[in-house]
């Protein structure tokens, strides 16, 4: 610890949100992807309580990077305090709070205090850190701002879905195959081109450009954490004009007859685009099953393929 102590700060903003239902957003890592641009994915390490040990995967400088923190839930105050495990230099130590202050009963002030400390106190460090807090932390309450207005506004926007196909394969081998994304476009007919770079094992960047029925082609990138044979979570960050929001996860689970292999999409749909793309007669219900449609064409012949790939290995 510095001899005078970690340093403290304190940045805040105004969202047309309830308290409580900030706090909800916030508390639950299952909607972190939704609310902060650069989180790919996170989950649980250990639960107990209102203890939490969790996992995150982010890009920062558009490159993927994870980390572990502890975080305490206090829903009664509507805060919810964090410290890192392992910082990076030149940060020594990392913490802080969420703090969300009801306002009235559609607005509430979300503040966020962070304290922390630098490796052997050296100011040029302290500097480095104070600008990098400073920074993210605006863009990082800009941008919650806008997607937690999003997530309380757009409810009918929001839906979720999976397909599951049963395989008499191992998963071992459905899961080498959805993992192996680099070799798609000889396995798989929609995808004409890949890219898939790995410099992190188990942290994927995938760049696509995949064949529509009509013929056109459309490239996507996204962001993939491969879970050692379990799950396969990713974020899209290249978007089509009908969705604000796409994220999803392949899973992997033994069965008595051999594996059940999911694809579960999360999609938050764009309404402005919605007439334009679809026409003026088209509302959410049409843009849903339109998107609904397309995702899971592409899920359930990439799950094809793994099928007769897993098959065909036993």
């Amino acid at each position: 610890m510095s001899e005078s102590g970690p340093r403290q700060v304190e940045h805040e903003i105004t969202v047309s949100a309830p308290a409580a239902a900030v706090y909800r957003l916030i508390a639950d890592v299952a909607n972190w992807p939704r609310i902060f641009p650069p989180t790919i994915y996170v989950d649980h390490l250990e639960r107990t309580g209102d203890e939490e040990l969790i996992r995150i995967w982010a890009t920062a400088n558009g490159e993927a990077k994870n980390w572990t923190s502890r975080r305490v839930l206090d829903p009664e105050g509507l805060r919810i305090t964090f410290r890192q495990q392992v910082s990076t230099p030149p940060v020594a130590t990392m913490g802080g709070t969420w703090i969300i202050e009801s306002i009235s009963e559609s607005e509430s002030r979300i503040r966020l205090l962070h304290d922390y400390t630098a490796v052997d106190d050296d100011p040029a460090g302290l500097r480095w850190i104070e600008e990098a807090v400073d920074r993210n932390s605006r863009s990082e309450l800009a941008a919650l701002k806008t997607n937690v207005e999003l997530a309380t506004a757009s409810e009918e926007l929001t839906f979720s879905f999976e397909d599951t196909v049963e395989i008499d394969g191992s998963a071992k081998d459905v899961y080498d195959f959805i993992n192996e994304a680099g070799l798609w476009s000889e396995r798989l007919p929609h995808v004409a081109v890949v890219r898939l770079t790995e410099d992190v094992p188990g942290l994927q960047t995938l760049e696509m450009d995949t064949r529509a029925k009509d013929g056109s082609v459309h490239t996507t990138k996204s962001y993939r954490v491969c879970l050692e044979g379990e799950k396969i979570a990713y974020k899209q960050t290249t978007l089509p004009a009908l969705m604000n929001l796409h994220t999803g996860y392949w899973t992997f689970r033994e069965t008595d007859t051999g594996v059940a292999a999911s694809s579960q999409h999360t999609v938050v749909l764009r309404a402005e685009n919605i007439e334009k793309i679809l026409g003026a007669e088209a509302g959410v219900a049409e843009a849903r099953e339109y998107v609904r449609t397309a995702l899971s064409t592409n899920s359930r012949a990439t799950l094809g393929y793994a099928k007769s790939y897993a098959e065909a290995r036993r």
